[in-house]
């Protein structure tokens, strides 16, 4: 027995026809906003920020909600991976994101190259990396915005 399907062009137009709508981004945003950010939100980010599991911090890290004080905790976080999640989020503020240029890990300095709201002195550090790695992709992003 075969299990290829072959419908009729009457069942591929039922089929067709009874097919759900395809939603929009806005649409589905609508249809399931996110909670409203509270101080016990907040809160639960400081304690969560805390846990010994690093996959647990890098949530937090890559939080756009997350207070400045524990992003500023986060940078210096001894996992590689918590400090990319804070070198490539976007809300991280630009003092914290300028302190990771100079970072130990070239996967956290290669995170940071990527970002489009790091500081320009920042910047200048990583183009000036010991990674080819990190200087092409400062170079890419640099060509991204030149176009």
């Amino acid at each position: 027995m075969s299990c290829i399907r072959f419908n009729t062009p009457a069942q591929l137009a039922q089929m067709r026809a009874m097919a759900p709508a395809m939603l929009t981004a806005d649409q589905a945003a609508a249809l399931h906003p996110a909670p409203d950010v509270t101080p016990s939100k907040i809160n639960r980010l400081r304690i969560l920020a805390k846990d010994p599991n690093p996959k647990i911090r890098e949530s937090v890290a890559s939080s756009n909600h997350t207070p400045e004080e524990v992003f500023a905790a986060l940078a210096k976080d001894p996992d590689e991976g918590v400090r990319a999640c804070v070198a490539r989020n976007e809300s991280a503020p630009c003092d914290v994101l300028r302190s990771l240029a100079t970072d130990s890990s070239e996967r956290v300095r290669g995170f940071l190259a990527v970002n489009f709201f790091v500081p320009e002195d920042a910047m200048l550090v990583l183009a000036d990396d010991s990674s080819a790695t990190v200087r092409n992709l400062v170079s890419w992003k640099s060509q991204l915005a030149d176009a």
